[in-house]
């Protein structure tokens, strides 16, 4: 059921036409209405991702029709607030988090409508803010190094980008799972990876990433480009190259025995439950870069876009 009393109008950001974050706007929208399956969630914290404003999902849906105004934000952290009679494993009042699909409206704004299969009870020792910068970069950190990647105790994984959103969480993860992880990072960044377990950190300023590692089990690429492509001459015969950034070379790969995966992370109910068991026991810890009311949503983007952030940038819907 959705609750009568939150009818009506909601504050949201909102964006009437492709562009950057010049195009964000903070105004009154109405409250969504869920429809079998779904769940009302009182957002409390929304997660940005600094280039989604370049995605097509982000203003279209699945058939590729444009679905204006859209509303960014795809990683949430709040309360449910209605449930459609189908849903049985959550009720009323519930703290959850989740990430929500990328051809809807997102999570910036004080109500979003989601499947019910894109959600799971948040950390139970995380408040909002916290939770809500851990579902994209958890899950894919997640399928790059397991559904993917097949990491396995014992193996070596180089993570590029290990300061970043999903690289700070890859480094915990991998470790967690008993992996030798060597990160490359800028030299501001270092003291974080090695301190996130990191047992090596390459400043790619000052090295070349396949002139000290090489032999490894699984390279996880966050950056794309030249660096996707050099990493080929890190990994051993038979091992995986993992991009969330960019298109594989199958020839670069073939040339050097490697299996190449690109992969768009997708929304797993059973994975964020893993990922939350993991903060509850200290494993894995949220890092993030910095926060901003949902007012200034346009700022947030800004700041992602033009500084290297470390960890995630979230918006505070409720403080």
């Amino acid at each position: 059921m959705q609750d009568k009393i939150i009818a009506g109008k909601m504050k949201a950001i909102r964006m009437h036409s492709r562009g950057g974050p010049e195009n964000l706007v903070y105004e009154d929208a109405n409250i969504p209405k869920i429809s079998k399956g779904e769940v009302l969630i009182r957002v409390h914290a929304a997660s940005i991702t600094p280039t989604e404003l370049t995605w097509n999902s982000s203003f279209t849906d699945r058939n590729k029709k444009e679905r204006f105004p859209v509303i960014p934000s795809f990683e949430v952290s709040g309360t449910v607030s209605g449930l459609s009679s189908e849903v049985k494993h959550l009720k009323l009042g519930d703290e959850v988090y989740g990430l929500l699909d990328f051809w809807r409206n997102g999570a910036a704004a004080e109500y979003v409508e989601t499947d019910a299969t894109e959600i799971t009870l948040k950390p139970s020792t995380l408040d909002h803010i916290s939770a809500a910068s851990l579902p994209l970069s958890g899950l894919t950190a997640w399928q790059a190094l397991f559904d993917h990647g097949h990491l396995k105790p014992g193996q070596t994984v180089l993570i590029h980008g290990a300061g970043g959103g999903v690289g700070s969480l890859a480094v915990q993860i991998a470790r967690w799972k008993g992996a030798e992880v060597i990160g490359t990072c800028s030299k501001n960044k270092e003291v974080i990876v090695r301190q996130l377990g990191a047992n090596q950190v390459i400043d790619y300023s000052n090295a070349r990433f396949e002139d000290v590692a090489n032999g490894v089990d699984l390279v996880l690429d966050t950056v794309g480009g030249e660096v996707l492509n050099r990493s080929y001459q890190t990994v051993r015969r038979g091992g995986t190259v993992v991009s969330i950034a960019d298109d594989i070379d199958e020839e670069l790969a073939r040339k050097y025995g490697a299996e190449g995966i690109s992969f768009l992370v997708e929304p797993n109910r059973r994975e964020l439950r893993e990922i939350a068991l993991l903060a509850d026991s200290g494993k894995i810890k949220p890092v993030i870069q910095d926060t901003f009311p949902l007012r200034d949503a346009k700022q947030a983007f800004i700041s992602g876009i033009t500084n290297h952030n470390t960890g995630k940038t979230v918006l505070r819907v409720i403080d």
